[in-house]
Formats: structure tokens, C-alpha cells, sequence
């Protein structure tokens, strides 16, 4: 006899209840199986197409581990060296940045910047504020950076688990396809169908968004001679997985960049603000709409809120399982909705006539 409805909704409720208790309790502990089970998973259909080439699934393993480590290779040496060094240099001269602020305005704006003046006051703060505790804070933050990603952690465990998730992964989500319920195992695999197409659209379409804007903004910016311009292209490029986040925050840096170094050379000023525009242009109507699809039931809103929310409660673990929780709950939310459409809380006295109709004896039929 199938257990009632209320004491399955009370095991999953407890199922769920310790799924985010572990979460929160291991929290970076897990961080390297997390992120080798999101590259296991954006990898898997690779491996599967070269099963169907032919290779075993040992073989497939092994070559996309060996490209991957090829290709690893090649952008740390060509990209990291210069992305780090710009990145050191943007923390450097922030100070510089604002004393050039500072020596704009009082140019241009000299009753604003009195001494007396508020904003006077408040700019030179800030400045205080970034010479004393610039140096400290870049520090901070990289020793807090190196703790959650280590070095080891990096080169060592993340290729391992993936390599080793990669290879039995058919097989584990054939382990857990055994263990469903079984009244329940064909509504769970098409849900779980479901999510998965949503997942695949959004994480490897938006990916995919990510890496060719990225690219296109940090090659545009340093073709015309913008100074941080890898640094601020890449960040833009990163920051588009959150709908709208990348190029508003990526075209504001920019922008502000482009200010002090080409103030009164507006063509380079307008030839920042064009790449954004294009790079928004092509992402709103050719990358997007081709990549990632206008279907996958991830509403911007529902996806920012979800990064905050998990982002705020599990840290940099709960970022990378904010998107596939987001999705999962959009399909559920989908599910129950239908659900409630087809129920009698819903359709009231329509349903029992259409009861009534469908019990009734057909009199044409004799």
C-alpha cells in the first residue's frame, strides 16, 4: 500500500530540510566536489558523443581530460600573466583615479569641490580611506580567495573528482533511477528531464554567451587602447551569467576608465560606449536567442534573486548551486501548477459535470 500523500510530503520536507543543513554546515569543504560535479555534468555530453563515435567511456574521458589540461595550459600562459598584472595595476591606481576625479571637477566644476564643501570632504576620504587600507584590503582579499581556492584545490582535486564523475556518470544516474519510488519514478524522470534541459540551455548557452562576450570586449577594449581594458573586458564577460549584471557594471568600469584617460578625445570615448552597445546588441539578438533560447523558464528576476539568496546563505557553494536549485524549482513550480489546473480545488463544479458527462451510457450506441 503506497504511503498517504501527507507522509511523503513530510520524508521529502525532512529530505530537504538536511540537504541544506549539510550545505550550510560543510559549506567550503564541498566547494571542490560542487564545482567537479557542475564541470562533470557540462561535460558529459561530449563524452557521450564520442561514445558514439566509437571510444569506450575511459577513452572519452581521458581525451577531454587531456584537452582540457592543453587548454588550461595555454590560456595561463598567454592571458592569466597580463589579467593578473592589469587587475594589480586597476587596485594600484585607484587612488591616482580619484585624484584625477578630484582635478576634473575642480576644473570643470570649481564651486563644486569648495573646501568647505561636502563632496570635497567626502572625496578626500575615500582617498585616505584607499591609501591606508588599499594595500591591506588587496591582501585580504587574496588570502580569503586562496583559502576558499586553493591552489591544491584547483590543479589537484577539481580534475580528479571531475575525471573520476565524468566516467561513471551514466552509470550513478543509472544507480539513482533504481532507487526512485517506483509509483513515482515516471513523474520524477520527466521532471527530471525537464530541469535538465533547462539546465543544459541556460549553463552551457550562457556560457557560451559569457566566453564569446568576454572575448569580444577585451580584444575591442584593448584595440583601442583602453588601459586595464583585458581586466575590464573580462569582468564584463564573466559577470553576464546574471542577466544585465555584465555589461552594466563591465560598460560602467569601462566607461569610467575611458573618462580619465581620453577626456577631451571623444571619439575614443564614443568608441567605448559603441563596443558595450554593440556587445548588447549581439547578445539581445543573435547569442542569446540561438545559445540559450527564449524558453528555459529562467525569468532574470528569478535567477538574480536566487544567486543573492544562495549566494548570502551558503557563500560561494550556494552561487554555484543557485542556478540548478533555480531551475528545479521553476519546473516543480510549473508541475504543481498544472497540477492545480487539472485538480477540483481549481476547476470546481466543472469537473464533476464533466464527470457526469463522461460516466453517462451513450444512447447512439445500440
Amino acid at each position: 500500500m503506497a504511503l498517504p500523500v501527507k507522509e511523503q510530503a513530510k520524508y521529502w520536507g525532512i529530505a530537504a530540510v538536511v540537504f541544506f543543513a549539510l550545505l550550510y554546515l560543510l559549506g567550503n569543504v564541498i566547494l571542490p566536489f560542487v564545482l567537479g560535479m557542475a564541470v562533470a555534468y557540462m561535460l558529459d555530453p561530449v563524452a557521450d558523443r564520442l561514445e558514439k563515435w566509437g571510444l569506450s567511456r575511459i577513452a572519452a574521458t581521458i581525451l577531454i581530460t587531456a584537452v582540457a589540461v592543453v587548454l588550461f595550459v595555454i590560456v595561463s600562459l598567454m592571458v592569466l600573466p597580463a589579467l593578473v598584472k592589469q587587475a594589480t595595476g586597476l587596485v594600484e591606481t585607484a587612488p591616482q583615479l580619484l585624484d584625477d576625479l578630484q582635478a576634473f571637477l575642480t576644473a570643470h566644476f570649481p564651486g563644486i569641490l569648495d573646501e568647505d564643501s561636502q563632496l570635497h570632504q567626502t572625496l578626500l576620504q575615500i582617498g585616505d580611506t584607499i591609501q591606508s587600507k588599499g594595500g591591506e584590503f588587496l591582501q585580504t582579499a587574496l588570502a580569503s580567495a586562496m583559502s576558499v581556492l586553493n591552489v591544491a584545490m584547483i590543479l589537484v582535486l577539481v580534475p580528479v573528482i571531475t575525471f573520476y564523475l565524468l566516467m561513471d556518470w551514466d552509470r550513478m544516474v543509472a544507480q539513482i533511477d533504481k532507487l526512485l519510488p517506483r509509483d513515482h519514478a515516471p513523474t520524477i524522470r520527466r521532471l527530471a528531464s525537464q530541469i535538465d534541459e533547462t539546465l543544459a540551455a541556460f549553463i552551457r548557452g550562457q556560457g557560451m554567451v559569457c566566453l564569446i562576450l568576454g572575448t569580444f570586449y577585451a580584444v575591442a577594449l584593448m584595440l583601442v587602447g583602453l588601459n586595464f581594458g583585458l581586466v575590464a573586458g573580462a569582468i564584463a564577460g564573466a559577470l553576464t551569467f546574471i542577466p544585465y549584471v555584465g555589461a552594466l557594471f563591465g560598460g560602467a568600469l569601462s566607461i569610467g576608465l575611458a573618462l580619465f584617460q581620453f577626456w577631451g578625445e571623444w571619439q575614443w570615448i564614443a568608441a567605448v560606449i559603441a563596443i558595450f552597445a554593440i556587445g548588447q546588441f549581439f547578445e539581445g539578438n543573435i547569442l542569446t536567442p540561438n545559445l540559450v533560447g527564449s524558453s528555459i523558464g529562467l525569468h532574470p528576476v528569478w535567477l538574480i534573486f536566487s544567486l543573492t539568496a544562495f549566494g548570502t546563505l551558503f557563500g560561494f557553494v550556494g552561487m554555484l548551486i543557485a542556478v540548478p536549485v533555480a531551475a528545479a524549482i521553476g519546473v516543480l513550480a510549473r508541475f504543481g501548477i498544472d497540477e492545480y489546473k487539472g485538480s477540483r480545488l481549481y476547476r470546481g463544479l466543472e469537473a464533476d459535470t464533466e464527470r457526469g458527462t463522461s460516466s453517462a451510457p451513450d444512447d447512439t450506441a445500440s
